[in-house]
């Protein structure tokens, strides 16, 4: 989480533009953190069960002396959702949604160059308020699979059906 009232280089606003390339979404290993909420909406996107989802498109993922869910990766380090484009876009998670507005790139003005240059949409269109970008870090959802409510049908801490 981010200091309230701490001056930040982005003060006046970043500006950052989808562009669709998919590299922050191919190439390289990684986590995509799920939510529930997250599981909830990429299931009912897919009109999957949400058990059938998290046993077929994620992994157990120890991280911050957490277990989290993660989405499943491809052989080749791709998200299992890119294909030529996210195949679930409008139910992606939240952690994508809100790229790259993460603590990682914000945490100083040379943090936020350095992910530019992964990036081609940092630094162009449309440019978000610093309070659009605050939130997208003080919003991150709950990922502690500990204190995850039940899935129905299937149970995301052993991953078997109960």
């Amino acid at each position: 989480m981010l200091k309230k009232n701490q001056d930040r280089f982005y003060a006046k606003g970043l500006q950052f533009e989808c562009l669709g390339c998919g590299r922050c979404c191919t190439g390289f290993p990684g986590y995509v953190y799920l939510s529930e909420g997250d599981i909830r909406a990429a299931a009912g996107y897919l009109r999957a069960a949400q058990g059938s989802f998290i046993e077929k498109y994620t992994r157990v993922a120890a991280v911050f002396g957490e277990r989290r869910l993660s989405l499943t990766e491809k052989k080749n380090d791709y998200c299992i959702f890119w294909d030529d484009g996210c195949s679930i876009y409008p139910a992606r998670p939240y952690q994508c949604r809100t790229f790259p507005f993460w603590k990682r790139q914000l945490d100083s003005k040379g943090e936020w160059e350095k992910a530019s240059g992964g990036c081609p949409g940092i630094n162009r269109g449309r440019v978000y308020s610093k309070e659009e970008i605050e939130r997208c870090v003080n919003r991150v959802p709950n990922y502690n699979l500990d204190r995850f409510t039940s899935s129905p049908g299937f149970d995301p801490l052993t991953r078997r059906r109960p």
